[in-house]
């Protein structure tokens, strides 16, 4: 018996293509940052296990959690060496630099 398989459909680059009823020149596009501060406030996650039991699990968002990209990531597999990494070149700053930049911290 053979396998049917379903033909994809030929997709048009003609722009008359939408109906009148799609109108999307009233759309202002995405809004960036929409759900940041709900994010960094924490969120929960509900799993439900096969055996009946539920778990809870509580994430919130720590000051100065950096994501650090994929290519990053495989110098920089942890806390600790992005740290000591970052620590290097903080001692590359001159000293004058380094006070300006720590006054400006604090005020």
């Amino acid at each position: 018996m053979k396998k049917v398989v379903a033909k994809k459909p030929v997709i048009e680059d003609d722009d008359d293509d939408l109906l009148p009823e799609y109108d999307f020149s009233t759309m202002t596009g995405r809004v960036r940052g929409k759900y940041y501060n709900r994010y960094r406030e924490g969120h929960s996650i509900t799993i439900h296990k096969t055996d009946g039991t539920t778990v809870v699990q509580n994430f919130v968002v720590e000051d100065g959690v950096v994501k650090l990209d994929k290519d990053v990531r495989e110098y920089f597999p942890d806390a600790e060496s992005v740290n000591n990494a970052l620590r290097g070149l903080i001692s590359l700053f001159p000293k004058q630099q380094r006070k300006l930049k720590a006054k400006a911290r604090v005020a």
